[in-house]
């Protein structure tokens, strides 16, 4: 089916409303603090993106929101200031013709496991989606000693490569990213992956083996997350936008 011009902008608005609920949203719950950003693919036109403004994610707003390429140029900026690290998002578009959402955080929780050598896996239903694996990404390891940050189009492609197929990477004293088909699945998946990563540090300080979720238990589980997720994305919209009112 062919969207009309008047049912695509609808789309679009939708999106860029998912962006900025959503940027709310991890802000609210400490995933995000001033750094970091949610971007999506644009219903119009699948090679550009549309991401906010270099701006603290709790203040986004949709008239913030702006439209980009996939080689992380702005479309129109009109004096705007960009992130620096937009390309996370726009290599990994390229990379992923299936990502139709990005969110890059500095997850407090996620950090630990980004430093160690121990895996970020799976140890309750809501963040089933670690079944398929969480790759820890090191910048260093190609581009040698820098300032951490995915500054270019190279660094960004090499991101993308060590996300490979799954929803999550790691990032080597610096975050994560998660993609996802929706922006609510990819915030859905930035939340999860901090709240699992926070209880499997708990569960590991407890001592003794810790009783991960099986493959097979992950997989169901993602499923069944996958039927109630505007359940969860209605509960927080209505969160962040009484809290603005």
């Amino acid at each position: 089916m062919v969207l009309t011009a008047e049912a695509r902008s609808q789309d679009r608005a939708a999106v860029i409303d998912d962006i900025v609920v959503g940027s709310r949203v991890l802000a609210e719950f400490g995933v995000l603090d001033a750094f970091g950003h949610v971007s999506a693919r644009d219903p119009k036109n699948p090679d550009h993106f549309l991401m906010s403004r270099s701006l603290a994610p709790a203040l986004v707003t949709a008239d913030d929101v702006m439209e980009f390429d996939l080689d992380g140029n702005a479309v129109d900026a009109k004096g705007r200031t960009v992130f620096l690290e937009r390309f996370i998002h726009s290599e990994i578009y390229k990379a992923r013709p299936d990502v139709t959402a990005v969110v890059h955080t500095h997850s407090p929780g996620v950090i630990p496991f980004t430093v160690s050598q121990v895996s970020l896996r799976p140890v309750f239903h809501n963040a089933a989606f670690l079944g398929a694996g969480a790759p820890v990404w090191d910048i260093r390891k190609e581009f040698g000693e820098t300032d951490m940050l995915v500054r270019n189009a190279a660094i960004g492609k090499g991101l993308a490569l060590a996300l490979g197929d799954k929803s999550v990477v790691l990032m080597r004293g610096h975050g994560d990213a998660t993609v996802g088909p929706s922006v609510k699945l990819a915030v859905f998946r930035a939340y999860y992956t901090d709240v699992d990563a926070r209880l499997q540090s708990q569960a590991l300080a407890l001592g003794g083996e810790v009783n991960y979720l099986t493959p097979v238990e992950a997989t169901k589980a993602d499923a069944v997350n996958l039927q109630v997720l505007d359940r969860v994305w209605n509960l927080w919209k209505t969160r962040v936008t009484a809290a603005t009112k």
